[in-house]
């Protein structure tokens, strides 16, 4: 007898060993966009409070990182979502087949919509990417002329573009723990500093120093950070018509009495506009589930059930509050019936 349970023991110890030596894992693990990480973790936070499941881990690698990770193959080493601010690219999409990462299911999440708004007591702002980059930018091309980079000199907007107003520069923005710093930086700051002959003549030279240069903001008071509460923003905005800020699209529409959206290359940040990409502040958004972790990885199924609900992506759902522009109604409606069906990805 103690032959035999001397003998069972071992057996469970090596199983146990075995199952060790494998990984398992019970939380879900998530990388990807800086974009859409501040939305995915509010989803998981909700998700592990109310579920029963173990809150999911987001890591913020950028998108392109998240997909290395993603399509490195399928298996608990390696993360069962990644979140992305881009449609996943066809050489993406092969690197994950040629990994055995072979039926990935794709959800569009919403769109993030960043504003830059002033007060309804000023007139409407009309402006362009470069202008933004111009007046925000820690360090600019010489006005003077030549490669050289200066510490930003401008201090109104009408030495920008003699059409501006002649007022203060003053932006109040989000600090660098949001993601809608991120999505500003990415869709602004990234895109505004291009098409300089001194930033192209930097970037040749030196693309780790040209990429600072276009994303670091100013730190002489042009540039305010204002912390994560849209509220006071919009109270400083009130108080002082000739400043700008910096948030969500769906803050603007809760606030349309008192504060309108400056128009950006042309085109003012409405629904209509952030919703067929016409509104350059603006792009879709999207997850991808690794479908053979599901039923593997607990709680996979019931998260993005979560994350593609009414409470979370609709119209009033949680998300809008954290700056993401809701899908249409048919278009969720469209998404939450491919989620149930497990559809997966077939190609571009």
């Amino acid at each position: 007898m103690k032959h035999n349970a001397l003998a069972l023991a071992i057996v469970a110890a090596m199983a146990a060993g075995a199952a060790q030596a494998q990984g398992a894992r019970d939380t879900i693990s998530i990388v990807g966009s800086s974009t859409v990480y501040p939305f995915t973790t509010t989803v998981a936070e909700t998700f592990g409070k109310g579920s029963g499941f173990k809150t999911p881990k987001v890591e913020s690698t950028g998108t392109g990182g998240g997909m290395k990770l993603f399509c490195a193959g399928v298996g608990v080493q390696h993360p069962d979502i990644t979140n992305a601010s881009r449609r996943i690219k066809p050489s993406e999409l092969d690197d994950c087949r040629k990994n055995g990462v072979a039926d990935i299911i794709e959800i569009k999440v919403g769109y993030d919509g960043i504003v830059v708004a002033n007060s309804k007591k000023a007139p409407t702002y009309q402006l362009t990417r470069k202008d933004l980059w111009l007046a925000l930018a820690k360090e600019v091309p010489d006005p003077k002329g030549g490669d050289k980079l200066v510490a930003n000199p401008y201090k109104s907007w009408k030495e920008i573009d003699p059409a501006l107003p002649d007022n203060k520069i003053e932006v109040l923005g989000p600090p660098p723990t949001s993601g809608t710093r991120d999505s500003f930086v990415e869709l602004v700051m990234d895109v505004g500093c291009k098409d300089f002959p001194a930033m192209k003549a930097l970037e040749a030279a030196d693309a780790k120093r040209h990429k600072a240069a276009c994303q670091t903001l100013r730190e002489d008071g042009a540039f305010i950070e204002a912390g994560e509460n849209d509220n006071l923003i919009v109270q400083k905005l009130e108080a002082n018509p000739g400043a700008l800020g910096i948030f969500g699209y769906s803050f603007l529409e809760e606030n349309l009495d008192k504060v309108h959206g400056s128009l950006v290359d042309g085109h003012s940040p409405t629904f209509e506009e952030v919703a067929d990409g016409k509104y350059p502040i603006a792009r879709e958004l999207f997850i991808y589930v690794k479908k053979a972790h599901i039923g593997v990885i607990p709680g996979i199924k019931e998260f993005i059930a979560e994350y593609t609900s009414e409470k979370a992506m609709g119209k009033d759902g949680y998300l809008a509050d954290k700056g993401l522009i809701p899908l249409p109604d048919a278009m969720l409606k469209a998404v939450q019936a491919d989620v149930k069906a497990g559809k997966v990805l077939t190609g571009l």
